[in-house]
């Protein structure tokens, strides 16, 4: 199941001022907790939000920041035709290790392709059915040029997908695990983004800089592009405080109740509110 379930490279980016300026020393660090409870938690729950909204239609999917591929590789298992976007060789690698495991008619459907959103600024507009972006715009100085580009890739009637930090919650997490220094800060940095009409930053489990996104902001810019909020989740609130090398626990029932209460706080208030990442989904109206 945690290899089923994890795949979480898009969460190792960390960007100097453009897509392009990617450091990837990181990357190690993040691979080696792809099947630990926190990513298997994260993995699922969004895999059963994006299968909500998308019913059981198929079409033409572009994952972008695809990582080791978990998403992408879901999707074509459910007939998607998928254009996985991943810019690091290493994650591309470990996508195609991934799908060799695969049966023929889903290894079929996923084309691996080296690049990310800078590739896809310049590339001509797809028209995709579905594009996904999960754990990529917390590590760009701003959502802004992200949208643009995922929004010419989304076609008639598209959904759009994308998984980012929590502005509305950066202190939770510490002060759950009783670092008060760490939650006193971040809520201090809230109030100067707020003052300032800036995104707040943070510096993640990996020790990169980062930025956080607001629902109703990320919603506002996604509809000046034509695309509607379908609904927002927020995303493994009950694990969250769990140390990042835990890993999923050998009972299987225990494994599917966590998930479950995990799957019903994403989707309740007040719980999503305070949730560390939240995942929005969009359609096309215009």
């Amino acid at each position: 199941m945690a290899t089923d379930m994890a795949g979480e490279a898009a969460d190792r980016r960390a960007v100097a001022g453009s897509p392009s300026d990617v450091d990837w020393s990181a990357a190690p660090v993040w691979t080696s907790r792809l099947a630990t409870l926190r990513n298997v938690v994260r993995q699922e729950l969004v895999a059963r939000q994006v299968a909500e909204v998308v019913g059981a239609t198929t079409g033409r999917a572009l994952d972008v920041g695809a990582g080791q591929g978990t998403q992408s590789i879901r999707l074509a298992r459910r007939g998607w035709e998928v254009v996985a976007h991943e810019p690091d060789p290493a994650m591309r690698a470990a996508c195609d290790r991934a799908l060799a495991a695969e049966p023929p008619p889903v290894r079929a459907r996923v084309r691996v392709v080296a690049g990310g959103l800078d590739e896809l600024a310049s590339a001509p507009a797809a028209s995709m059915d579905l594009v996904l972006c999960h754990g990529v715009l917390m590590y760009l100085p701003q959502a802004e040029e992200a949208v643009d580009t995922l929004a010419r890739h989304a076609g008639p009637g598209a959904l759009v997908s994308l998984v980012t930090r929590n502005a509305r919650a950066l202190a939770f997490r510490p002060a759950r695990r009783g670092d008060w220094a760490a939650a006193r800060a971040l809520l201090d940095e809230a109030d100067r983004a707020a003052a300032t009409a800036r995104d707040p930053g943070y510096v993640n489990e990996l020790g990169v800089s980062c930025r956080a996104d607001d629902v109703d902001r990320l919603a506002t810019l996604l509809a000046d592009r034509g695309l509607a909020m379908v609904g927002w989740y927020g995303v493994r609130l009950a694990v969250d405080g769990a140390a990042p090398e835990m890993p999923v626990p050998d009972d299987a029932g225990d494994v599917a109740m966590l998930l479950d209460v995990e799957e019903e706080l994403g989707r309740r208030d007040p719980y999503r509110g305070v949730a560390p990442l939240f995942h929005l989904l969009a359609r096309r109206v215009a």
